[in-house]
């Protein structure tokens, strides 16, 4: 279940990252929507839904994530990482109106998504995360006389 939700997050950022960028050029059929819904974001999300395995996999490759002792610090930066960058991608496609606000100049759709991103990562490893656990021998003990 935590694959496929991984996936379907990714998908998703890579439809509303390529939406977002070519939304802001002037070609006119990119910007065309259905239910405030652009007809990009709808064709990339398919497409990108047949990739998403193979570009978790790779990050998993350059990331060394087989090769730790320890998988559960980087384990846990990636699902940060992909919880953030889907709120990102969220905000820049579906929810502009949110950008120009800032919090001492920082945009507040980055800082709100990186917070979110903590927390939902803390809730997600509760339910998913399994550790290995290495199991305790049984030693019998003489008794005392």
């Amino acid at each position: 279940m935590s694959k496929v939700i991984q996936n379907c997050l990714i998908t998703f950022i890579m439809a509303t990252s390529v939406t977002a960028l070519f939304y802001q050029s002037n070609i006119n059929f990119v910007k065309v929507e259905i239910f405030h819904i652009p007809i990009l974001f709808i064709a990339i999300l398919v497409l990108s839904s047949f990739i998403a395995e193979d570009v978790r996999d790779s990050f998993k490759k350059v990331l060394w994530f087989e090769k730790r002792e320890d998988k559960r610090p980087i384990w846990q930066v990636g699902i940060g990482t992909i919880f953030y960058f889907t709120q990102i991608g969220f905000v820049e496609v579906f929810a502009r109106g949110l950008m120009p606000y800032d919090l001492g100049g920082m945009p507040m759709y980055v800082i709100i998504p990186f917070l979110n991103a903590f927390l939902l990562t803390v809730i997600f490893e509760e339910i998913f995360y399994e550790e290995k656990r290495e199991v305790v021998k049984n030693y019998k003990f003489k008794k005392l006389k």
